[in-house]
């Protein structure tokens, strides 16, 4: 059986394991490589201090996640892929309370970083009101 995400050792491993799968990912891949180049490990530790506080409440991630994502060239079914992924990391490593909060997250931001970035493109750049 399945155990809950209990700890930021959890964490480390599906955020390394989900992304991971991102860089195999023949969409996803080339796109990550291509802005994050050689700072995956920065990346990780960002990633892992971002879900610590999204799950864990253990408040060790500070600052905003879209603007690093709003010039990114991708769409729904990029996102689709992404959420996809993540739902699927999820469901083969963990199981419970904080899984099901971790996919219904990511599903949101996922969301919500899709229509800002729409909403930035429609704009011109300007910034969101």
């Amino acid at each position: 059986m399945k155990q809950d995400i209990q700890e930021l050792d959890d964490i480390k491993v599906l955020v390394d394991t989900f992304y991971d799968r991102i860089r195999e990912n023949d969409l996803l891949g080339p796109i990550f490589d291509g802005i994050i180049q050689d700072r995956w490990p920065e990346h990780l530790e960002k990633m892992y201090r971002f879900w610590q506080t999204v799950l864990l409440e253990e408040h060790t991630y500070f600052g905003s996640p879209f603007p690093p994502h709003m010039h990114m060239p991708v769409d729904k079914f990029h996102f689709d892929t992404w959420v996809g992924l993540f739902h699927q990391t999820v469901d083969e490593l963990y199981a419970g309370e904080k899984a099901d909060r971790a996919k219904w997250q990511g599903s949101r931001m996922a969301e919500m970083f899709q229509h800002k970035i729409a909403y930035y493109r429609e704009q011109k750049g300007r910034p969101l009101a």
